[in-house]
């Protein structure tokens, strides 16, 4: 994809967004008891017709649709490659112990 850029963890912010031309993915992340959980939103950015106003859809065109799905695989990856959460890690760790 054109731009990958990590953005602030805090909860108004995404923790990751993905762009490709107009069309774009937010990754969020919410911290639970059982370790973060990351959600994605997809966008669409436009002008008016005016010319001079920046706007955003959740709609996309046939035209959007591989984007919007080669953005969900690149989301989907950088989802996959954040560090396992630690109660996760253990979980896993004590089932291969009783096995």
């Amino acid at each position: 994809m054109k731009n990958q850029t990590p953005t602030s963890t805090t909860n108004s912010q995404p923790v990751h967004k993905i762009r490709h031309g107009a069309v774009s993915a937010s990754i969020w992340r919410q911290e639970t008891d059982k370790g973060p959980l990351f959600n994605v939103t997809f966008q669409r950015s436009y002008k008016e017709k005016d010319g001079d106003t920046w706007k955003n859809s959740t709609s996309f065109g046939r035209n959007n649709l591989l984007v919007v799905s080669l953005i969900a695989a690149r989301a989907f990856e950088w989802i996959g490659n954040q560090p396992p959460a630690k109660a996760l890690t253990s979980r896993a760790g004590d089932y291969h112990k009783r096995r």
